[in-house]
């Protein structure tokens, strides 16, 4: 089975790496230890870049808006984006 071009692209943001840009498709809600997503400023259509990792299992600093965001990987999981170029 073939996967379309556009699915391709869509990862969690945990699994992008340094520098990487992506943009916020969704949210996934397998992992019920994630925390509220919800409660947060990250909405789909906003622009993530990944500034900065502490460890393979550690928080994950994104920018975005401007701003810099620091994710708990449980977290970071749960957050879909789309590559950019």
């Amino acid at each position: 089975m073939s996967i379309p071009e556009d699915d391709r692209q869509i990862i969690s943001l945990s699994a992008m790496s340094l520098g990487q840009r992506g943009e916020i498709v969704g949210f996934s809600l397998e992992n019920e230890g994630g925390g509220p997503i919800h409660e947060m400023v990250l909405a789909p259509g906003e622009q993530v870049e990944i500034v900065r990792r502490a460890g393979p299992a550690d928080a994950i600093e994104i920018k975005i808006r401007g701003y810099f965001l620091s994710l708990p990987k449980p977290q970071a999981d749960l957050i879909k984006v789309k590559l950019l170029a």
